[in-house]
């Protein structure tokens, strides 16, 4: 199965990139860079700039139809600028609308809550976003991996690198379901 990983060209965590990756490729799946620009994203280690990543579909050409699921990594400047592009938002919306797996960690629902996908779901992220996932209609608990199945897809969210070991692997179940 094809997974789309959706990036800023900026910004991103670089583990919560690298850990999913590593996990749905071991699985037998492929791993796809989508970003908002061709040629490669900037990786952070929290505010320090760490690898750089090639990418390969921009997310203006992709569409959500040629992806089994959806991976979002947080970063809190990745998510802010993915939710500043219609197109991103647009594609993000699109694997909702096709019933297929997302998974989000740390600061990656603000994507989701611009894509207005959150409305009557549960799910976690990095505490600062408690409210925003409130005022969006989505019920925010605070636990290491939240699937919610109240929707038409399944969606796993994470709060931070910590949860990455039960996110890879409740996002890997969600897969196997799907």
């Amino acid at each position: 199965m094809r997974i789309a990983f959706l990036t800023a060209p900026e910004g991103v965590e670089q583990v919560e990139l690298t850990e999913p990756w590593k996990a749905v490729s071991d699985a037998g799946h492929e791993p796809v860079l989508v970003s908002t620009k061709p040629g490669r994203v900037q990786g952070f280690d929290h505010l320090d700039k760490a690898d750089t990543f090639p990418v390969d579909e921009v997310v203006g050409d992709a569409s959500a139809d040629s992806f089994g699921a959806l991976v979002l990594p947080g970063g809190v400047a990745n998510p802010d600028i993915l939710r500043t592009d219609e197109r991103a938002v647009a594609f993000v919306k699109g694997f909702f609308e096709a019933g297929r797996p997302v998974a989000a960690i740390c600061h990656a629902p603000w994507t989701l809550i611009e894509a207005d996908v959150v409305r009557g779901r549960t799910l976690t992220s990095w505490p600062s976003l408690r409210t925003d996932i409130r005022n969006a209609g989505g019920t925010w608990v605070d636990e290491q991996v939240q699937v919610c199945g109240a929707g038409p897809n399944t969606l796993v969210t994470s709060r931070k690198p910590d949860d990455l070991k039960a996110f890879c692997e409740a996002f890997l179940d969600a897969l196997r379901e799907a």
